[in-house]
């Protein structure tokens, strides 16, 4: 008996799992901005605006599991830590960005298809 559809259930958890990491606004904008170079935790926060203390820490905890930012600690008083996109972070920024962009370039008509939309449903 031939499936109904050609995707294997494996493939289909791993793309799922990969882009509830990287499709989250939070992980957009932080990859983002390590993109310009290594920065501190303040810096990265203040860079981004909006971003909670947990929420960063969280973020950049789940980048760091994945392989997509390294954590730096230097042994200065007080410490130091720097975060910075890995080989694979910066692969991944050619991706986010060029979504970026798409959204940017077509916010106007997807507000358009929802206006129309919710029109004729509401």
């Amino acid at each position: 008996m031939m499936p109904r559809h050609p995707h294997r259930t494996e493939d289909c958890r791993a793309v799922s799992d990969i882009l509830q990491r990287v499709g989250d606004k939070w992980t957009v904008l932080v990859v983002g901005k390590l993109g310009d170079g290594p920065m501190r935790f303040n810096e990265l926060r203040h860079a981004i605006g909006g971003i909670s203390q947990k929420m960063l820490t969280t973020t950049l905890r789940g980048l760091e599991r994945d392989g997509f930012v390294s954590r730096t600690v230097f042994a200065t008083i007080p410490p130091r830590v720097d975060y910075e996109l890995t080989d694979l972070g910066r692969e991944l920024l050619v991706p986010v960005f060029a979504l970026g962009e798409w959204a940017r370039l077509n916010q106007d008509r997807v507000s358009e298809a929802r206006m129309k939309f919710d029109a004729t449903v509401g």
